[in-house]
């Protein structure tokens, strides 16, 4: 068990990093009531290689804007049904990638789906978070709206649009 002295406070909403694929930055919703974590992803394909089953996606990290473009690759390590903000069940890919909030990062399990509509890219759900975080419901960017960014990326630092490299 985690000592409490261990744990970040975070708002309800945060800036987090996800090193696996080159993002510095994605806003993410922490949602305690949500049992698993969502990454926004499109162009999602299933494929083998070398006798294991991977997942290929595009994703865009920032809100409302569609020019930037990450394309990723990640073994699958479940497929199941989820129960999306609507109600109706889906079936998703899951994938494990490293997050990193404040201070800290860790591999964390999400699943892969089309956020298009929603306000937010990724959404952290309760399995992620517990025995890591405190949460103050009250608060939002409480470790700083640009914290995990570390400079400002202009068009040639931003990741490419292929999957080649990707882990």
């Amino acid at each position: 068990m985690t000592e409490f002295s261990d744990r970040e406070l975070i708002g309800w909403r945060e800036w987090v990093s996800l090193p696996d694929f080159g993002i510095d930055r994605i806003k993410a919703k922490i949602d305690t009531g949500a049992r698993s974590s969502a990454l926004h992803a499109w162009d999602i394909e299933p494929f083998r290689q070398d006798g294991e089953d991977w997942v290929r996606f595009n994703l865009h990290p920032f809100q409302r804007n569609d020019a930037v473009v990450v394309s990723g690759r990640a073994k699958i390590v479940d497929q199941r049904p989820v129960t999306n903000s609507g109600g109706t069940r889906e079936d998703r890919f899951f994938i494990q990638v490293d997050v990193v909030i404040g201070h800290h990062h860790w591999p964390i399990e999400v699943n892969l789906t089309n956020r298009d509509q929603m306000g937010f890219r990724m959404l952290l759900g309760r399995t992620a978070l517990q025995e890591r975080v405190f949460v103050a419901p009250d608060k939002s960017y409480v470790l700083g709206r640009n914290r995990n960014r570390k400079r400002k990326t202009n068009k040639k630092d931003r990741p490419s649009n292929t999957d080649e490299g990707q882990p």
